[in-house]
């Protein structure tokens, strides 16, 4: 656990197109624990719904986006849990023309810059995410249909334990990240889904995918209900916009204490996304780090523990974000990290 300390990785999405200067940036800034990249401005299929879109049953691709087609919608269905019975993790994988960020990134790891990387970072988008962004003919989001939903969950659990599997060669630790944004939500009238449903499907999606060599976060960039992700009991990482959010993080100190006692981790998204300005400086963002700490130490968890399961990160994806701006956000990412692990 002591390597973790300070560790900096990324939360997705970069703006790049070309995939060689996207593998440049992440493993010269981050070359400890790198990640493949989503490149929604390469191609619409590089989307964080369309990625991972490929055979789950009625939805397709064209160059507006994904849609979801409902002809044909039973055969499809009998066809996927065929598969998914058959754990065909070839049939749920992402192909090239969906990620090349990902086929890329791997390719780079069978050369030199294996060895500096302590973990190698993966994702997915969470369920719940992925449900609420499509509707079907009927304009309902998939989220309210329980058959629909249930093959969301299994599809999306099948891509990253393929992710899992085809990594797991490098014979490095795993982080896999599950990215709900849309839970970022929850609580308010635009998300009507109650908490223990919520805790039960993150449940049934993580089982599968727990192993001794994979670390399972969950990525919210929003305002939460943080108790949510602390008691789902397979979740090792919880990932938040430690720039924006932080005081309403601790508001869930006694959860966070739990999690924490049962080795979970916390990864703070210290570099902001929302509102960067590029004037940001490494000496403000650890004071702004050490405040967060400060606060969940008087709220009585041990500092020691806190600074030891401690990750950093840039507060969201940056697939918006201007080439320059994407790279100071990822140099400050890392001159962080040099203080963390050199300081703390």
């Amino acid at each position: 656990m002591s390597k973790l300390k300070g560790l900096a990785t990324g939360i997705g999405s970069l703006p790049h197109q070309d995939t060689d200067d996207a593998m440049d940036l992440i493993f010269k800034y981050i070359p400890n624990a790198p990640f493949w990249p989503q490149l929604p401005s390469r191609d619409v299929r590089e989307g964080m719904i369309a990625q991972f879109s490929e055979n789950i049953p009625c939805l397709k691709v064209n160059n507006s986006g994904l849609y979801f087609d409902p002809r044909g919608k039973e055969e499809a269905l009998e066809k996927f849990y065929e598969k998914a019975i058959a754990a065909d993790l070839d049939y749920f994988k992402i192909s090239n023309v969906y990620s090349l960020g990902l086929y890329k990134f791997y390719q780079k790891l069978t050369g030199p810059r294996l060895e500096a990387a302590e973990f190698i970072k993966l994702q997915v988008t969470g369920p719940f995410t992925f449900a609420a962004a499509i509707n079907d003919e009927n304009d309902v989001a998939l989220l309210h249909d329980e058959v629909l939903m249930q093959v969301v969950l299994k599809a999306l659990s099948m891509k990253a334990l393929w992710q899992i599997t085809m990594f797991r060669r490098f014979g490095k630790k795993l982080i896999m990240f599950i990215d709900e944004p849309y839970l970022g939500c929850f609580g308010s009238a635009y998300t009507p889904i109650n908490r223990e449903d919520v805790i039960e499907r993150l449940n049934e999606f993580t089982e599968g995918l727990r192993a001794d060599d994979v670390l399972l976060g969950v990525h919210c960039c929003g305002n939460t209900d943080w108790s949510i992700f602390t008691d789902v009991k397979n979740i090792d990482i919880i990932s938040f916009d430690a720039f924006n959010y932080q005081d309403k993080f601790v508001l869930y100190a006694d959860d966070i204490r739990d999690f924490l006692a049962r080795g979970g981790i916390i990864c703070w998204g210290i570099v902001p996304t929302q509102g960067f300005t590029g004037e940001e400086n490494i000496e403000f963002l650890i004071r702004k780090l050490r405040q967060g700490i400060g606060n969940l130490v008087n709220k009585g968890i041990e500092e020691d523990l806190l600074k030891e399961r401690l990750l950093i990160s840039p507060a969201c994806g940056l697939g918006t974000f201007a080439l320059q701006k994407a790279e100071k956000v990822f140099k400050l990412v890392s001159e962080a990290s040099d203080f963390i692990r050199k300081n703390f």
